[in-house]
């Protein structure tokens, strides 16, 4: 590096060659340096090379006498001063280029340095070097500041010295209280603050000869142009967040770069000096972009009021509008790189910052789908409700900033849920992911009266998850749900077979339905408030597992009755047993229906099947329990009709006493069963009642016995029937039956036994020939005439009942069998009269003959007296 001469030597050189001759800045006052101004108290010895004075030299304090003029103005004295500032200019630390190899890269072809070539200072004394320069244009006096060259003193100084920088004057120290300045080098200070700026020599030159040949002109203030900033004054700007000046600035030196690249586009070197800004424009953007999203995060984490939001707001404004004015100047075309879609990328900020809020609620927190959702929700609202009252008023109405806010949001949730339903769920997790994709993401977030009236005015945002996401998620669960409760089903009806044959008192409120249903009724009760389609699909399946279940069940009961022949149970535990396992068909019976109702294309046939096997299974519990109290009646009813019944009652008071028993234990039963068994039972005990009078057992020989039968049957058919109303018996029609026949037996004239029998056919059409016969037998009729009379009413009723079809409702008598044996009795029994009479007449025969023998003997007697 070149070593300055010193100023004193230079001074007595000049004093020496011209003693006499004029100053050339006499006007300027002594101890003048040329670069001064541009140095602090303790940097100047070092811009003097910091050499001690020689002998015969005048020392420092001596040197405030030294004249004001430095060089004189011969010759010699200019040629001097050039060659100094010349080495000043080309000083290596501010050449362009690293190392020695690229100090001539950038020479013009006359082989002399190019305006690149030369360091900062070279550039800055350029204008100076080359004379009175007063034609330059104002861009070169105003040239800015690069990246690089601060890049250089950036590297150089070890760190950059914080600062402050206005528009106007560049570089302005920050004010340390107590603290040293940081040490910088010398020739590369710009100006400190508080001192005033002196000029510099060859400015001084300049104004003598300005003052020599210009007139002198009125004191008018010029007008200061506006200075441009350098590259690293811009990004001090946006590290202070003076978004709205910064961002002005990089404007213009992005249009800087495009009018250069539009002027000379051949030149090779402002090709390269524009390269070089469009580098900077792009870095500048991208600190600018970085401090924008800054604020913006930093506002929606506040959740408060944030006055640098509207800075980002305006300098969004101010991009479009620079936009909108490029787009003009190219005529529409799109054509470039202007075009910076400062509200789109403000948009795309505004999703990711959402993303990442939402990843910080779940980062690292594992635990069940449903808390990491509910984070997620509650994450969502509450920064839609900081959108709505803090935020929302720094944005212009036309950017739908609550929309964009609101939109991100459910993208981001359904992001966040797209990934959980890649994961394997069991069946809770389902219906949860899927309820809360359908309901809960609607009533916990957009719903909440905080935000609903915006969520309502923004677009119609969608399910969180696709429509083939949903379907796929619900046949999942539909699957999970059929083999869950397919195993739970399996192992209850297990555990209800183990019991069965286990001696267990009052066990019939044991109930296999009250276990089964509600492991159906969970699914078939959540589904539906998930979707619709989807409740109606889980009823479908709760149904088809039913049916599956059903028979399985029925046929475990029939396995259970068929194994009660070997007496595995006592009487009274059986008939517990089988009421338990009766009372389960009305509740499944009443689900089956439940399930249909929801209406699946494919419910009718799975109601029919699973109706089919309840039915079944009632009338086998129905059927064993009507034949164990009719097991326990038989010999009681085979007492009755017979003479000995007509003068007592104790057979048919044994029956209704079995009859009162049995009821009181049938009044464990479910509703439906027991009123098919009260019908049975009603049915059945009328049947036997009545089937040994068709049997022809009892034959009235006169009509006072006729009449003694007659009441007899009306009083126990009384009691029948007040013991069945009791009972609510929905057969009551059988009731009168028994008192039609007490009516044939009783009856004297043949006209009015014809009604009887009119009236009997009327109210039971499944009443026979065979019977009414059987009747008249039991009436001790002999007379065929007669007979033949009453049945005759019978021949035409059933040629009427043949037209007119029989009600098979109310069949009764076709149920109860007449057989040959009692028409043989009958015959017998008659045959057993004629012949007592037979015999009786027999025997009075030789008495007869005896008298008839005596009668002539006693008249020869009493002629021969």
């Amino acid at each position: 590096m070149p070593v300055l001469k010193n100023p004193y030597n230079l001074k007595m050189a000049s004093r020496e060659e011209s003693s006499g001759g004029m100053l050339i800045l006499d006007q300027e006052s002594r101890g003048t340096n040329p670069f001064e101004e541009d140095l602090e108290e303790n940097e100047r010895d070092s811009f003097l090379g910091d050499t001690p004075p020689k002998s015969g030299e005048p020392s420092p304090e001596d040197r405030s006498d030294f004249p004001g003029d430095l060089f004189n103005s011969s010759p010699e004295g200019r040629y001097r001063r050039r060659a100094t500032l010349e080495r000043l200019v080309g000083l290596s630390p501010f050449r362009k280029g690293k190392g020695k190899k690229g100090g001539g890269r950038d020479k013009t072809p006359n082989g002399e340095k190019g305006p690149e070539g030369r360091s900062l200072l070279g550039r800055m004394m350029l204008p100076l070097l080359e004379g009175n320069q007063g034609q330059r244009s104002a861009e070169r006096k105003k040239m800015r500041r690069s990246s690089e060259d601060f890049s250089l003193l950036q590297r150089f100084n070890g760190r950059r010295k914080e600062s402050l920088y206005n528009l106007d004057c560049g570089l302005v120290e920050k004010e340390n209280s107590g603290g040293d300045t940081i040490k910088r080098m010398s020739f590369l200070k710009i100006g400190l603050v508080g001192k005033v700026r002196r000029a510099s020599l060859v400015e001084k030159l300049n104004q003598t000869d300005t003052l020599e040949t210009a007139p002198v002109a009125e004191d008018v203030e010029p007008v200061k142009a506006k200075e441009p900033l350098s590259v690293l004054e811009i990004l001090n700007l946006i590290h202070q967040r003076d978004l709205v000046t910064a961002d002005e600035h990089i404007i213009e030196l992005e249009a800087e770069c495009d009018q250069d690249g539009q002027q000379s586009p051949e030149n090779r070197e402002m090709r390269k000096d524009g390269s070089r800004k469009a580098k900077d424009v792009a870095l500048l953007y991208e600190a600018l972009l970085k401090e924008l999203w800054a604020v913006l995060a930093e506002a929606l984490t506040a959740k408060g009021m944030q006055p640098e939001l509207e800075l980002m707001v305006r300098v969004i404004q101010q991009e479009e509008e620079t936009d909108r004015r490029w787009l003009e100047s190219k005529g529409g075309t799109v054509e470039g790189s202007r075009p910076r879609a400062m509200k789109k990328q403000w948009m795309e900020a505004v999703n990711k910052l959402v993303c990442q809020r939402l990843c910080q609620c779940t980062e690292g927190r594992a635990g069940p789908v449903a808390a990491l959702m509910d984070r997620l929700a509650k994450c969502a609202w509450e920064d839609l409700c900081a959108v709505r009252f803090h935020l929302l008023h720094a944005y212009p109405k036309e950017y739908e900033a609550f929309s964009v806010y609101l939109c991100s949001y459910h993208q981001g949730l359904a992001e966040r849920l797209a990934e959980v339903v890649q994961k394997s769920m069991n069946i809770s997790e389902l219906y949860f992911v899927l309820d809360w994709n359908c309901n809960i993401y609607q009533r916990e977030v957009l719903g909440r009266s905080e935000i609903a009236p915006l969520v309502n005015k923004a677009q119609k945002l969608g399910p969180l998850l696709p429509h083939e996401t949903q379907l796929s998620l619900e046949e999942d669960c539909i699957a999970a749900v059929k083999a869950k409760i397919m195993e739970d089903m399996k192992q209850e009806l297990q555990k209800e077979e183990e019991k069965w044959s286990q001696e267990e008192a009052n066990d019939s409120q044991s109930c296999l339905s009250s276990k089964i249903i509600p492991v159906l009724k969970a699914h078939t009760d959540r589904a539906p408030q998930i979707t619709a389609d989807f409740g109606k699909r889980m009823a479908q399946c709760c149904l088809n597992c039913l049916v599956e279940f059903l028979q399985s069940f029925q046929k475990k009961v029939e396995n259970f009755h068929g194994r009660q022949a070997e007496s595995i149970l006592t009487a009274d535990s059986y008939m517990s047993r089988t009421i338990a396992l009766v009372n389960c068909c009305p509740p499944f019976q009443k689900y089956v229906r439940d399930l249909a109702r929801f209406g699946h294309p494919e419910s009718e046939k799975a109601e029919g099947q699973a109706s089919a096997c309840l039915d079944r299974v009632t009338r086998l519990c129905n059927h064993t329990l009507a034949s164990q109290l009719f097991k326990n009646l038989k010999p009681y009813f085979h007492k009755l009709m017979k003479r000995k019944w007509l003068n007592n009652s104790e057979a048919f008071s044994t029956i209704m006493g079995l009859l009162l028993e049995h009821a009181q234990k049938m009044k464990k039963m479910k509703l439906e069963p027991y009123q098919l068994l009260v019908k049975d039972v009603h049915h059945g005990v009328l049947t036997e009642y009545i089937r040994p009078l068709m049997r022809v057992r009892i034959i009235c020989t006169s009509s006072k016995m006729r009449s003694k039968m007659a009441a007899k049957l009306r009083s126990e058919a009384q009691q029948l029937q007040e013991f069945f109303a009791q009972l609510k018996s929905t057969s009551s029609w059988l009731d009168s039956a028994v008192p039609h026949l007490a009516e044939m037996i009783e009856l004297e004239d043949t006209p009015a036994v014809q009604m009887a029998v009119g009236f009997l056919a009327k109210d039971f059409p499944d009443v026979q020939k065979k019977h009414v016969s059987a009747i008249l037998d039991v009436r001790g009729l002999r007379n065929q005439v007669q007979r033949q009379d009453i049945l005759a009413v019978m021949e035409g009723l059933e040629k009427t009942e043949e037209e007119d079809l029989p009600r098979q409702e109310r069949a009764f008598f076709s149920k109860i069998p007449t057989s040959e044996v009692s028409c043989v009795q009958v015959k017998l029994q008659h045959l057993s009269h004629v012949g007592h009479a037979c015999l009786s007449r027999l025997r009075w025969r030789p008495r007869r003959q005896r008298q008839r023998q005596q009668r002539p003997k006693e008249h020869e007697a009493e002629s021969q007296v």
